[in-house]
């Protein structure tokens, strides 16, 4: 058989520990084989990234800004532990979050549903998709101990000297204080980015937030929304049947309780942070999620949404085997190549990518899988494999739909 051809290159970001092994594996056994990769490759290993000072994340973030899709490895974000382990220069800031903030993204993540790995919540049927704003709130706060009895106050000074005051607290013992802040060009690029993404997936997008308590915080991100889908987005939805809901954040998450998904769930940086994590474990697992940073000038970047399994590659190391579930990462490759398919016209590249995600599934609903998935299937006498071999058993199931 002849291998798909590719135009365009991909931007290749890779990873750390297990799931740079996966990787490794995915490529030779499940992609090489049939598809003539056609990739601008980056080494966004930590050992890479402290040669290079980071400027190898810039880099590839700049890449996927000129080629306008990427594909990325999970990634090691280093505290002090890491530091030791791999004796660096500094302590290098998350890979995720510089080139978030270069693509000005919205990372949209979703479950993988499977038949045989079932919610823990019995109505939900369809994939219920986060959308999480990745900009300032709690990850970009300034915040500090306050010892003794004193006043805090947040003081805003503008450029010509005028000074704006306002008392967070008047301390009369030992506490804590914060500030955090947003910007309305950012809060624009998330709505944007999620009524684009529901037009592109034909999904209706629910948000919330605490706009009674947080008047003019939460209230700019309410205010921003209702005003970017009225002018822009309004007239798209209705032709395409779509609808935009806005409510308090607990009773969004109430209401998500009783659904049955199929929808975008617009969320700010903390509660994406939290909810992601609940979602995908409600339906089974992390490792069964995919991740994808959309941004509103048209740059996608996929990756798989868990981390680099550290436990699992300290064992790799050790010569023992492990049963590491691969199919985020798997499907991180899939989002990837279906979109550069459908931006370059390239229609065996996306049939590729549906094709290798069906064996991927396929493969589980035979009974084949790795043990975090054979431990809550119901699936009866599963078949427990290794890390390779659950991908060797995607490859046979590939080779059968391919043939």
């Amino acid at each position: 058989m002849d291998k798909i051809k590719m135009t365009t290159p991909l931007v290749e970001m890779d990873g750390d520990e297990m799931t740079r092994i996966l990787w490794k594996m995915i490529k030779e056994e499940l992609l090489l084989p049939y598809v003539d990769l056609n990739t601008e490759y980056y080494d966004l290993g930590l050992a890479c990234r402290n040669e290079t000072d980071d400027q190898v994340t810039v880099d590839a973030a700049n890449a996927t800004k000129k080629y306008g899709v990427a594909v990325k490895c999970a990634t090691i974000t280093p505290n002090h532990a890491r530091m030791k382990e791999y004796d660096l220069k500094k302590m290098y800031k998350s890979p995720n979050g510089t080139i978030r903030a270069i693509l000005d993204g919205t990372v949209f993540r979703a479950p993988i549903v499977v038949k045989g790995i079932e919610p823990c919540v019995r109505n939900w049927k369809k994939p219920i998709t986060i959308a999480r704003h990745a900009y300032g709130d709690i990850y970009k706060n300034t915040e500090f101990y306050v010892e003794k009895p004193g006043k805090v106050e947040l003081v805003y000074t503008s450029e010509n000297g005028e000074e704006k005051r306002s008392l967070v607290q008047e301390f009369k013992s030992p506490g804590v204080a914060m500030g955090m802040h947003n910007m309305e060009a950012s809060i624009e690029s998330f709505a944007r980015s999620c009524f684009n993404y529901a037009l592109d997936t034909n999904q209706d997008v629910w948000f919330g937030a605490k706009d009674t308590i947080s008047k003019t915080y939460d209230g700019k991100f309410k205010e921003i929304f209702q005003k970017i889908f009225t002018e822009e987005f309004k007239a798209k939805f209705d032709a395409a049947g779509l609808t935009y809901f806005y409510s308090l954040i607990d009773d969004v998450v109430a209401r998500v309780m009783k659904a049955e998904g199929g929808f975008i769930w617009a969320c700010k940086n903390y509660d994406g942070d939290v909810m992601s994590d609940m979602v995908s474990s409600a339906f089974g697992s992390l490792a069964m999620m995919t991740s994808v940073l959309v941004s509103p000038d048209g740059y996608y970047e996929y990756e798989a949404a868990h981390g680099t399994v550290q436990r699992h590659y300290y064992r790799h190391l050790e010569g023992k085997e492990t049963s590491t579930n691969s199919v985020a990462t798997i499907f991180a490759w899939t989002g990837a190549l279906r979109k550069r398919g459908e931006l370059d016209g390239n229609k065996a590249l996306t049939e590729f990518a549906d094709k290798l995600e069906k064996a991927t599934l396929s493969t589980i609903e035979a009974g084949k899988m790795t043990k975090d998935l054979a431990m809550i299937t119901t699936i009866k006498h599963p078949k427990v494999l290794s890390s390779r071999d659950f991908i060797l058993a995607v490859r046979e199931s590939l080779d059968r739909i391919m043939k």
